[in-house]
């Protein structure tokens, strides 16, 4: 007989290949993006490069912190 106040652990729950391979490929991509951002903007002078590169980067972001909330 099994006990009805028995806590079990709850099951993992399954991950996603598609998910798994988002996640790294977006940091890299906001990594890149901010050093990019920094290179253009600075030692090129190219504002519409830097900027496109900066825009980038905030939707890495913003993409990111989206997912780890979602997740929680």
């Amino acid at each position: 007989m099994t006990d009805p106040y028995r806590v079990a652990d709850a099951p993992a729950e399954p991950t996603h290949p598609a998910t798994d391979r988002l996640r790294p490929l977006l940091w890299v991509v906001l990594v890149v993006s901010l050093a990019a951002n920094a290179a253009l903007t600075t030692v090129l002078d190219n504002q519409w490069a830097g900027s496109a590169c900066g825009l980038l980067a905030v939707l890495c972001a913003g993409t990111l912190v989206a997912r780890h909330r979602r997740a929680r």
